[in-house]
C-alpha cells in the first residue's frame, strides 16, 4: 500500500475511533483525558449512548480493517507508526471494555494490555538495603520513614510562597525547553489550586496550544516538586507534549486520532515517561541543584545552600520508587487489603501516613496506571540513550526527546 493509500485508509479508521473514544466517556468518566476535535463529533457521541457491546464490536471492526491495510515498507515511517498506534489503542480500548464489563485483571495482564509495558516484580530485600543506606545519610535515631519525613519537613514550601515558587520553576523549565524546542507562540497554561484530588498534580489539555495545571494543596508540597511538577505538567512535558502532537500530528497532517486521548492506553506510559525524564533533560542533575540553591529555595524563603544535601537524599530515596508499584501490584492482585497497601507504602516506600492514604487512593482510581510514571522513565531514558542522547550530549538528548514526543510511538516500540 501506497503512502498516500495508506493515509486515505487509516483516516476512514481515525474519526471512528475518536468517536469510540468519546463513547467510553459515558461509562468510564476518567477514561478521556483530553478532546479538541470538532464539538458536534462529542454532541453525536454524547446524544445517543452507546452500550459496551456495541462500543467493543466497532473497535472489532476497525481492528480488522487495520489488519487489512499495513502500510508498505517504503512508506512514510511516521506511516507505519501511525498503524501501530491506532491498532494498539483499540486493543486497549476492547480491554478497558473487558474491565467495565467485570473481567478481572491481574496488576501485570492489566498493565501490558492497557499500556504495552510490565513493570518489574520488586524486592523486599533490595527495598530493605535501600531503607538502610538511606537511614545512614539520614540524622537522628529511630525509623527511616519518620527520620526521613523529619528531614523533608525541613524543606516544605510556605503555602503563602506556593505560587511564587511554582512560577518561577515555570520560568526556568520553559526557558529552557524554547532553547531546544521551537513551541507555538501562542502555547501557554494556567496554574490553579485544588483540594481533594488523589493525584498531586494534573494537566488538562485544552487544545489551541493551552492547558490548565491544577496542583493539589491537600498535603504540604516539598520544594523538590516546584521543579518536578514545572516540568512534569508543563515544559517539557505533558504542555510540550500535548502542544507538539497538536501543531504536527493534528493540523500540519490532520490525523485526528491525536486530538483524543484516551488515558487508560499504551499513550499514557509515553505520556508519563517522557515528562518524568523530561525532569532530567531539562535539569541535569548538577544544573537541578544549581537552580535550586540560586532560584527554587531562595522563592519559597528556604535556605540554597542545602540544596545539594536535600537532593542527595531524595537521589536515595528514588530507589525505593518501585516499592510503590509492588503495593498496587499485590493490592490489585487482592494479596493484601487497603489497609495492608497503605503500611507497605509507609514501610518500603516511605511514604508518610497521609501520603500513603492518598496513595492508596489513587490506586483504587488508577489501578496499574502507576507504572507509567517510573517504568515509563525508565524505558524512555532507555531509549533515548540507546540512541546516543546521553547527558554529556545535551543537544543530542534535547533532539531525541523532541523527536519522541512528536511522533505516535507505542511503549513496545521504544530501543532498549
Amino acid at each position: 500500500m501506497t503512502t498516500g493509500s495508506a493515509i486515505g485508509a487509516l483516516n476512514a479508521v481515525a474519526e471512528p475511533y475518536v468517536k469510540l473514544v468519546l463513547a467510553m466517556a459515558s461509562h468510564d468518566p476518567d477514561y478521556v483525558d483530553a478532546y479538541y476535535g470538532p464539538s458536534h463529533w462529542r454532541t453525536e457521541v454524547e446524544t445517543v449512548r452507546r452500550p459496551l457491546d456495541a462500543i467493543d464490536a466497532e473497535a472489532a471492526t476497525l481492528l480488522d480493517a487495520l489488519a487489512t491495510m499495513p502500510p508498505s515498507d517504503d512508506a512514510d515511517p511516521l506511516v507505519g507508526l501511525r498503524h501501530g498506534y491506532l491498532t494498539r489503542q483499540l486493543e486497549a480500548l476492547r480491554a478497558r471494555v473487558e474491565m467495565l464489563q467485570g473481567r478481572s485483571f491481574t496488576f501485570d495482564q492489566e498493565s501490558m494490555a492497557l499500556y504495552d509495558a510490565v513493570a518489574p516484580h520488586g524486592d523486599i530485600a533490595s527495598f530493605e538495603r535501600a531503607i538502610n543506606e538511606l537511614g545512614e545519610r539520614l540524622p537522628g535515631t529511630g525509623p527511616v520513614v519518620e527520620r526521613f519525613d523529619a528531614f523533608r519537613n525541613q524543606f516544605i514550601i510556605p503555602r503563602e510562597r506556593l505560587d511564587a515558587t511554582f512560577q518561577t520553576a515555570i520560568a526556568g523549565g520553559r526557558d529552557r525547553t524554547r532553547a531546544h524546542i521551537e513551541l507555538p507562540a501562542d502555547e501557554r497554561f494556567t496554574v490553579e489550586y485544588v483540594t481533594d484530588k488523589s493525584w498531586s498534580g494534573y494537566n488538562w489539555y485544552q487544545g489551541g496550544y493551552r492547558s490548565l495545571i491544577q496542583v493539589n494543596t491537600d498535603l504540604p508540597i516539598f520544594i523538590d516538586r516546584a521543579i518536578d511538577l514545572a516540568c512534569h505538567e508543563g515544559y517539557p512535558g505533558h504542555h510540550v507534549y500535548n502542544a507538539l502532537l497538536e501543531k504536527h500530528l493534528v493540523r500540519d497532517r490532520g490525523w485526528v486520532e491525536f486530538s483524543v486521548y484516551a488515558l487508560f492506553s499504551p499513550q499514557s506510559l509515553i505520556a508519563e515517561g517522557t515528562a518524568n525524564f523530561g525532569i532530567d533533560v531539562a535539569f541535569p542533575r548538577a544544573e537541578r541543584i544549581e537552580f535550586a540553591r540560586r532560584v527554587i529555595f531562595p522563592a519559597a524563603d528556604l535556605d540554597g545552600a542545602r540544596a545539594e544535601e536535600y537532593e542527595d537524599v531524595l537521589a536515595l530515596a528514588d530507589r525505593l520508587s518501585y516499592a510503590g508499584n509492588e503495593a498496587a501490584r499485590r493490592y490489585i492482585d487482592g494479596e493484601i487489603d487497603r489497609d495492608t497497601a497503605a503500611e507497605w507504602l509507609e514501610r518500603y516506600a516511605l511514604y508518610a501516613p497521609a501520603r500513603a492514604r492518598q496513595r492508596v487512593r489513587f490506586v483504587e482510581q488508577y489501578r496499574s496506571y502507576v507504572i507509567n510514571y517510573n517504568l515509563g522513565k525508565d524505558m524512555v531514558r532507555r531509549h533515548i540513550e540507546a540512541l546516543g542522547g546521553h547527558a554529556f550530549d545535551s543537544a543530542r538528548r534535547w533532539q531525541l526527546f523532541e523527536e519522541l514526543i512528536s511522533s505516535p510511538r507505542l511503549p513496545s516500540s521504544l530501543a532498549s
